[in-house]
């Protein structure tokens, strides 16, 4: 024998029925909180902000960029005799 009981409630619903906690507001904050440490962390990670690490880091990566930059180009043998 086969027998199919078909309900249907939301979520909720279900939930007040078998006297289980509403977790919503519980959800709501961690959701929020969640949300406001990713976009503290993206801050983190923005282009401005990691220049503005890098170049605080050591006064002379700009000279260093620039050097790996020509390098990358093909035209390290160039520079080099230029500053000789």
């Amino acid at each position: 024998m086969k027998v199919n009981v078909e309900i249907d409630c939301t979520p909720l619903e279900a939930r007040q029925f078998f006297g289980l906690p509403d977790v919503s507001p519980m959800q709501t904050a961690v959701m929020d909180k969640m949300q406001q440490q990713v976009m503290a962390n993206i801050e983190k990670v923005s282009p401005e902000s990691l220049i503005q690490s890098w170049f605080t880091f050591d006064p002379k990566i700009a000279e260093r960029f620039q050097d790996m930059f020509v390098t990358m180009a093909g035209l390290g043998g160039l520079a080099q005799k230029d500053k000789k």
